[in-house]
């Protein structure tokens, strides 16, 4: 009769799951290693055998590499290479427990962790397959767009402060300064009726996006890139006042040399086999199971409380 998991069981493998071993499981250990050496030989390329299940040599030497390199190559003696045997002992032995709780089925980090194992099993092989120049030529004359490099604005920026006046009268001025330069009237008249000097103005000509970023912050270089020529921002909060935007001109993205971006289109590559294969195996499981599938109804939207 199969036990049914109680919610204290439960509890118990998450706390030993996440926050360590027990004592108690390692005494458990250490008594099922001695059992196996007396009752028997373990096969070959095997340390040891939990209810069944091998603890690989290969798991073992690779643990004890990484714990010698901790200790800048000093070697384990006997003593401290029992320890690390008992604690891979004590892994499966938990290990175990959570799957017979459910927890890989049930806990989401737990669900994550596997997922993210078996995709990373999956996209490895094609990830390290090595192309040749030819492949990474023509993948990157079909997929230049990907490699482009962002394009240049010229833009004009109105600041009114915050440091000087209320907030509202700030932004009042900017809403009047972003109208009157709807209807057409000049920058720098506009500017010298209701901005405010900046620390730093924005230099004239065709900028980087990102320079446009370093002066007027985030927000307000981010509403600039979605205008056309012409077009002007309503008023944006920056860091000590709102700016009004004027795009003058854009210039399209740049795709540079093929040379210069090797190494991009050959990690973009190796990215893209990785999705292909992850596809690829998808869609297998996906021919192989039998999947039904309903939406559930929308969650209901929280009215709000009137004002």
């Amino acid at each position: 009769m199969r036990r049914v998991k109680s919610a204290s069981d439960e509890r118990l493998a998450r706390l030993l799951l996440v926050l360590g071993i027990a004592a108690g499981v390692g005494m458990t250990a250490l008594g099922l290693l001695r059992e196996g050496g007396a009752s028997g030989r373990l096969p070959d390329g095997v340390v040891a055998l939990v209810d069944g299940e091998a603890v690989s040599a290969e798991a073992f030497a690779q643990i004890e590499a990484a714990v010698i390199a901790e200790r800048k190559g000093a070697p384990l003696d006997e003593t401290q290479r029992q320890r690390l045997l008992d604690r891979l002992v004590d892994e499966e032995l938990l290990l175990q427990r959570g799957i017979e709780l459910g927890l890989a089925r049930h806990e989401p980090s737990a669900r994550r962790a596997i997922v993210s194992a078996v995709v990373a099993t999956i996209t490895s092989d094609a990830e390290t397959s090595e192309p040749d120049d030819e492949t990474l030529r023509r993948f990157y004359a079909d997929e230049g767009d990907r490699f482009a490099r962002p394009g240049r604005v010229d833009a004009q920026a109105l600041f009114a402060s915050t440091v000087t006046r209320p907030e509202a009268q700030a932004f009042q001025r900017a809403a009047e300064a972003a109208r009157r330069l709807r209807a057409g009237e000049d920058f720098a008249a506009v500017d010298a009726a209701l901005g405010d000097p900046q620390t730093a103005p924005l230099p004239g000509g065709s900028l980087p996006l990102e320079t446009l970023r370093q002066y007027l912050g985030p927000s307000a270089a981010q509403a600039a890139a979605t205008l056309a020529p012409g077009e002007i921002t309503d008023p944006v909060r920056g860091g000590s006042g709102y700016y009004v935007v004027r795009l003058v001109a854009r210039g399209g993205g740049e795709k540079p040399p093929f040379d210069d971006v090797r190494q991009e289109v050959r990690a973009e590559w190796l990215r893209t086999q990785g999705e292909r294969a992850l596809g690829d195996y998808l869609e297998g499981l996906r021919e192989q199971a039998d999947v039904k599938t309903r939406l559930p109804p929308p969650a209901a939207r929280e009215k709000k409380a009137a004002p």
